[in-house]
């Protein structure tokens, strides 16, 4: 039959076929039989907190969202979400932040539905504690800022604790415009903070704001003194040496989060600087968001949606790496498990260099006739050891945000801490470690 037909029909015939054969390859791949549905925007109220509300106009989002109350080990072995208290694994936390509430209580961080809990149970928390440690704690801060200003900070935090309520903890409003589902960044110290470097995060892009929604609050700052108001020190970069570069300055009049009881040095306490390690890494560089790998796009009944399960990425490296990586899974695992492996040595080493500074320099001031100028560099040198160590162990990602930066912080942080041991010995004359 074909043989009778003209040139053009056998053409069509083939065209046609190809097609259809083309078609079926695409539905093979994407494992989906009917086309991607559009996810309807819901009429959520401007103001409405509680993500069950929200859920029910978004339920798959909110289904892998309610993942985050599952408490479970890491996979790599880092981090994870069973409270459990560092100073277990790092006995040097003790020594090193002797003086402070951290030495008392500081467990590993949980799921974004346990902030408002772990806030009202941890040990750190008094009555003196100010309204500003609520800030990246709940979407209540919104309404917070927009009926007291940065006085909110100066209110006791348990005061604050008590108005809020239980479903107030970090959820769909700390990222989303309720009216349009647009990313929003609610923090007015990161607002602020962008500012300062020239950045106006409502000229941001989409794929920016996948990552300003963590970067709201997965970062360094401190309190002013005075006001309570949150400051994040970018205004001379995000590198750990040039936000120190700033803390020397004593911006606002900050000059340390407090004097440790045995070097009598001033300390500083870095709180979680995951965007800030991030931004200077291959990842961030390339621009890869942190949503890229912690909030991966998946599909359910032929649907795309962005998982709200924020977790590590070694639970689902199919869909959160391997869009990017095609070694495989296998390869993937190893690769991050040698890099936090390699930074945990290095953190631990440091850590443990650091105790000894602050317990050589206390030696040495019991000294009589002690140099005083030497004694004083062995604190900001122990300060600045600390810093480092700090900067690295208090990161959520044990180094895979920035592996680089990672091992050359917890190598700044030994040298320096021999270094503030051989001032302390010089100081007292003697040698003392």
């Amino acid at each position: 039959m074909l043989n009778s037909l003209n040139k053009m029909q056998k053409a069509l015939i083939a065209l046609l076929c190809g097609l259809l054969l083309f078609f079926g390859f695409v539905i093979l791949r994407t494992g989906v039989s009917r086309p991607a549905s559009t996810v309807k925007l819901g009429k959520v109220a401007a103001g409405e907190y509680d993500p069950a509300v929200w859920g029910q106009y978004y339920p798959l989002q909110y289904a892998s969202f309610q993942k985050n109350s599952e408490m479970a080990p890491s996979p790599g072995g880092f981090g994870g979400s069973l409270k459990t208290q560092n100073s277990e694994r790092q006995p040097e936390i003790l020594a090193n932040f002797k003086g402070m509430p951290f030495s008392i209580d500081y467990t590993e961080d949980r799921g974004h539905v346990f902030t408002l809990e772990d806030l009202k149970e941890t040990k750190r928390v008094n009555d003196k504690s100010p309204g500003a440690c609520i800030s990246c704690k709940t979407p209540y801060i919104e309404k917070l800022f927009q009926e007291k200003g940065w006085s909110y900070g100066k209110v006791p935090l348990r005061e604050l604790l008590a108005q809020t309520p239980e479903h107030g903890y970090i959820s769909c409003a700390n990222c989303h415009d309720p009216a349009t589902m647009d990313l929003r960044v609610i923090q007015p110290a990161f607002i602020e903070a962008q500012q300062r470097r020239g950045i106006d995060v409502t000229k941001a892009t989409r794929e920016e704001m996948r990552t300003y929604v963590c970067a709201q609050c997965h970062v360094e700052y401190h309190f002013e003194p005075g006001t309570s108001r949150v400051v994040f020190p970018w205004d001379k970069g995000l590198k750990p040496e040039q936000m120190y570069e700033m803390y020397a300055t004593k911006p606002g009049g900050f000059a340390q989060d407090w004097q440790h009881p045995d070097s009598k040095a001033a300390m500083l306490k870095v709180q979680h600087p995951e965007f800030e390690t991030w931004a200077t890494g291959v990842h961030g560089q390339a621009g890869v968001s942190c949503a890229d790998c912690h909030m991966p796009y998946m599909r359910q009944d032929g649907q795309k949606y962005t998982s709200h399960w924020m977790t590590s990425p070694l639970k689902h490296l199919d869909a959160s790496c391997g869009t990017c990586h095609t070694q495989g899974a296998a390869w993937l695992e190893e690769r991050v498990k040698t890099i936090q492996n390699h930074t945990w040595q290095l953190q631990h080493s440091a850590g443990l260099v650091v105790s000894k500074a602050h317990e050589a320099i206390k030696k040495a001031a019991a000294v009589p006739n002690v140099d005083q100028a030497e004694l004083a560099q062995a604190r900001e040198l122990v300060r600045k050891a600390q810093w480092y160590w700090d900067f690295v162990a208090a990161e959520n990602g044990m180094g895979f945000h920035n592996p680089d930066q990672a091992l050359h912080t917890c190598g700044q942080a030994i040298d320096l801490g021999y270094k503030a041991i051989e001032s302390a010995n010089k100081a007292a004359g003697i040698e003392l470690f």
